[in-house]
């Protein structure tokens, strides 16, 4: 059995989960999330907790199972406490804000790139080299953070650009040469 898969999902207080065929409905206050599943999968709630269960020990079954209790997991804890992702911003001159509903993003090119927040999620700039995206999709959350680090990758050499809090980068050695040597 999968160790994911067969683990149970205790549902908060606060949650309403609704399961209608292979269309898994999860809502918290104004939030709700929704999720098509396999329709090989079986996800049932029995005593406030949600039990997924697979038919057969097929690889392709083994692999869904894993898959389809984490999906569900994920949308109780984005309705329940919500996703961020942090990314910090380095290099002279490079600067993020928030103008209304947009962030602007000063990162070194003769332009300002300009993000409309979308629905459902929150981009916040505690400071000009601070960005924290904030929603209760845990997809949505990583593909929005992901985008934006893709504006202005980490540089190998000096260090500047946008990266994960988390991320350690591994600054290379400059070009050492002696010169006139060659030509």
């Amino acid at each position: 059995m999968s160790r994911i898969g067969r683990m149970p999902i205790a549902i908060p207080a606060n949650v309403d989960v609704k399961i209608d065929k292979n269309v898994v409905t999860v809502k918290a206050g104004a939030t709700v999330l929704t999720q098509v599943i396999h329709p090989d999968m079986t996800v049932a709630i029995e005593n406030q907790t949600i039990i997924v269960t697979r038919p057969t020990d097929e690889k392709d079954h083994r692999a869904l199972h894993g898959l389809t209790r984490s999906l569900v997991n994920n949308m109780i804890v984005g309705v329940s406490q919500g996703f961020a992702k942090n990314l910090d911003i380095n290099g002279v001159g490079f600067k993020a804000q928030k103008q209304g509903k947009k962030l602007v993003l000063n990162v070194g090119y003769s332009h300002t790139i300009e993000l409309e927040e979308p629905a459902g999620i929150t981009i916040d700039v505690p400071a000009p080299n601070k960005i924290i995206v904030k929603g209760a999709d845990k997809q949505l959350v990583g593909e929005i953070a992901a985008k934006i680090r893709g504006y202005r990758t980490p540089d190998a050499y000096k260090g500047k650009g946008i990266k994960y809090d988390f991320e350690v980068l591994r600054l290379k050695e400059g070009k050492t040469g002696a010169k006139g040597k060659g030509k």
